[in-house]
């Protein structure tokens, strides 16, 4: 079985763009239109447009697209904030969408949002449920917070290790960091995930981490799964991807 994952996007068009080439010239090559390509979220935050990533992603799946879209912590708050009454992350309450560190105040500048920081939070809440479309909202509202496909678990950040796939929470899947990375055992699949940026994408055996740091100027990577193995995909085609220590 073969499946595509790209790692997060965070508002970063321009850069989505050439890895879905990158992806469709692999599909062209190897004569497969429909192997799904697994995104595997933060599609806003930090990045210049949040708002083109979701119009594209949006457009994409209305026509068919093979894509799977995977729900990111950052695409949880942003969802959260358009609520009539904006509430916080019930997993971490103390992340403001709104803080310079997060990340939401470039997602809503995209959708030409004045987001000074003279303007008061109502009337940046008022405005975005103004201006943010409604196809944008049902987007977020269909993300998925994990999807299993032959021997590929893919989800943002990871799984907590221990519980069975198919009884891991969303909270766990969007969020865990340390519980997951260090744990080393065979997870009944592997897991292919972001969210924890990396310098370059990196398997790790039982796991593959995709999230190179387009958030922070980094690139943003693709790869291609099939018959366990793993390549990433580069301007010159497909590089095997080793687990570490191999």
């Amino acid at each position: 079985m073969r499946s595509y994952a790209i790692g997060d996007i965070h508002g970063h068009l321009d850069k989505l763009l050439e890895v879905q080439d990158r992806v469709a010239a692999d599909k062209a090559q190897v004569g497969d239109r429909y192997a799904p390509v697994v995104h595997l979220g933060d599609f806003v935050d930090r990045g210049p447009d949040s708002a083109g990533v979701l119009t594209h992603l949006a457009r994409g799946v209305a026509a068919g697209a093979p894509w799977v879209l995977m729900k990111g912590n950052h695409d949880r708050l942003m969802r959260l904030f358009l609520y009539e009454d904006p509430r916080p992350d019930p997993a971490r309450p103390g992340v403001i969408w709104l803080d310079r560190s997060v990340g939401g105040r470039e997602t809503l500048a995209s959708y030409g949002i004045d987001v000074s920081p003279d303007v008061p939070i109502a009337e940046i809440h008022a405005q975005a449920l103004a201006r943010v479309p409604q196809d944008h909202v049902d987007l977020l509202d269909a993300l998925k917070p994990g999807f299993r496909y032959g021997g590929v678990f893919f989800c943002h950040a990871g799984i907590l290790p221990g519980v069975a796939l198919e009884a891991q929470i969303e909270d766990d899947l969007i969020w865990i960091r340390d519980l997951f990375h260090m744990d080393r055992r065979d997870h009944g699949a592997l897991i292919v995930h972001g969210h924890t940026p990396i310098k370059a994408v990196t398997h790790y055996g039982n796991r593959v981490n995709l999230d190179t740091g387009a958030a922070y100027g980094g690139p943003l990577s693709a790869v291609v799964i099939e018959g366990g193995a793993v390549f990433v995909l580069t301007e010159d085609g497909r590089r095997p991807l080793l687990p570490k220590g191999r």
